[in-house]
């Protein structure tokens, strides 16, 4: 019988040793945070075209990390504009600063958009830790029959307990209200009260303190990224043909974007027998 109850009842999770690492991924079977030794990501400085949104989420995660006010984030906008390249580096960069001054380092914990209903457990798990966490949902969106957004939303502001006070939240979404349009227009025609039905959608996103919205680039400043990447790794081509290599590699894709520059860049390296480790 002894046996039966045991097969039958999980055993409880191990608890995770933070120190292992800064960045940890949440799987909500087994309520485990795995760590993660290396962070895919790119340095501050590389990041191009998007100063105002990078000087902003920096200062924001700042306070954040030094027990002082803050609020939610949300990076919406063009795909391939550098959103969670952003969440990623600035969290490397805060860090390096509190490591020089002594302080505990802030944790980054990556949750996948199918796991949000999960979110109430992490934030159990995490709220009586000493460290800070920043919990990020990249490309976070919901469909028109999703109802785990009302989770997203207890979490953020709403329930008996809050959102705990080491914990934050930033999200990337191609969306700025995280919900379709249509969605929140069929909501409008079909309810008994149109305007609070399209408020309850809406006001997600209100969640959300911080808004920095990404936009397709200019020619210049997608040239600006890919210069700065071939200068970052050493490449050797002259400005004239990486201009037009680059151009033409855009036009291809049709579109212009920090990940078209990358992939472009990717490309060159490659031709020239350039690694590049990360």
């Amino acid at each position: 019988m002894i046996g039966l109850i045991a097969r039958a009842v999980p055993a409880a999770p191990k608890p995770v040793d933070l120190a292992v690492a800064d960045a940890f991924v949440w799987h909500p079977v087994g309520d485990r945070l795995q760590p993660v030794p290396k962070v895919n990501r790119v340095e501050m400085t590389l990041l191009q075209g998007i100063d105002r949104a990078r000087d902003t989420l920096l200062a924001n995660t700042e306070r954040f990390a030094r027990g002082l006010p803050a609020n939610n984030a949300l990076l919406w906008g063009a795909r391939g504009m550098g959103k969670s390249s952003l969440v990623k580096a600035a969290h490397a960069t805060v860090n390096q600063t509190l490591r020089q001054e002594g302080a505990l380092p802030l944790k980054l914990v990556e949750i996948h958009r199918e796991d949000i209903e999960s979110l109430p457990v992490l934030m159990g798990l995490v709220r009586d830790d000493p460290h800070r966490f920043i919990v990020f949902c990249d490309d976070l969106s919901f469909d028109s029959d999703d109802t785990s957004y009302k989770s997203l939303k207890a979490v953020l502001e709403g329930g008996i307990e809050g959102r705990p006070a080491n914990v934050i939240f930033y999200a990337t979404s191609n969306r700025r209200h995280l919900l379709p349009r249509d969605m929140m227009e069929n909501e409008r025609s079909t309810a008994i009260n149109p305007h609070e039905a399209v408020e309850e959608k809406v006001s997600l996103s209100d969640r959300f303190g911080l808004w920095l919205g990404f936009h397709k680039c200019s020619q210049d400043e997608y040239l600006a990224m890919v210069r700065g990447y071939a200068a970052h790794l050493g490449l050797v081509l002259d400005d004239e043909r990486l201009v037009r290599d680059s151009l033409e590699w855009s036009t291809t894709r049709g579109s212009r974007s920090g990940r078209t520059a990358w992939q472009y860049i990717q490309d060159l390296a490659g031709r020239q027998g350039i690694r590049i480790d990360g």
